[in-house]
């Protein structure tokens, strides 16, 4: 009885083990889980000026890593402690997924973190200048009105670049010589008068890159982090 006792002792201890190991995956999941709804909703308002999707892509991806770290976490748990070969061949399968996906993930936010300023240079006055304020566009025209708010800004390199603009060529701006949320204390059409002390002079551009930057090094550590870490 004893020697039973002591057998059934270990496989508790043992399973209590690797159940506090498979609780951990669950809570690295569910980190990286947190890391990419916060960066979900942190980048929603800017993502709209930005030409590609790679960076979507990227924080999906975490996304959908955190939750099979969860799953992945589980399979193991249930394997392990009730002895089920199925779950732990599901376990095994899964991890090499996730890991690969965790990769591409750090990859994916490494290439494009190298690639950002570029495309900023070479898409955001275009974006800017054809698509703020036209019909169809609403998406563009409160991201670049919110990126002027909270990065204290105008327009792409400076605030000159808004009267070759559509919305000021066909008429929208109505005597302001950019939007209102270029001005430093913002009300209606505060910004008729294009005084530095009025509105901000600095364009966008270098705010807008080191923010996405700093996301896409996050998502970046995340998934290289937690692919080492498994």
């Amino acid at each position: 009885m004893t020697g039973k006792k002591k057998i059934f002792t270990g496989l508790n201890l043992c399973g209590f083990d690797v159940a506090a190991i498979f609780t951990g995956c669950d809570l690295a999941g569910a980190g990286v889980l947190a890391v990419g709804i916060w960066t979900l909703i942190d980048k929603s308002h800017y993502v709209a000026v930005l030409t590609t999707s790679t960076y979507e892509v990227t924080t999906y991806l975490l996304l959908l890593t955190g939750i099979c770290v969860m799953i992945v976490g589980a399979l193991g748990c249930c394997g392990a402690v009730q002895e089920q070969k199925l779950c732990l061949i599901l376990y095994t399968s899964l991890l090499l997924i996730v890991l690969v996906m965790e990769v591409v993930a750090g990859i994916l936010a490494y290439v494009y973190h190298n690639q950002l300023e570029a495309e900023l240079q070479d898409n955001l006055n275009n974006t800017l200048t054809s698509y703020y304020g036209m019909d169809g566009y609403e998406d563009i025209t409160i991201a670049v009105d919110d990126m002027q708010r909270n990065f204290n800004c105008c327009g792409s390199s400076w605030y000159l670049d808004w009267p070759h603009s559509n919305w000021a060529v066909q008429g929208l701006a109505i005597n302001r010589s950019t939007p209102d949320s270029c001005c430093k204390t913002e009300s209606n059409f505060c910004a008729v008068r294009d005084h530095p002390s009025n509105i901000e002079h600095i364009g966008c551009i270098k705010s807008l890159e080191m923010y996405f930057k700093d996301h896409l090094v996050i998502l970046g550590g995340v998934g290289i982090g937690i692919a080492c870490l498994q």
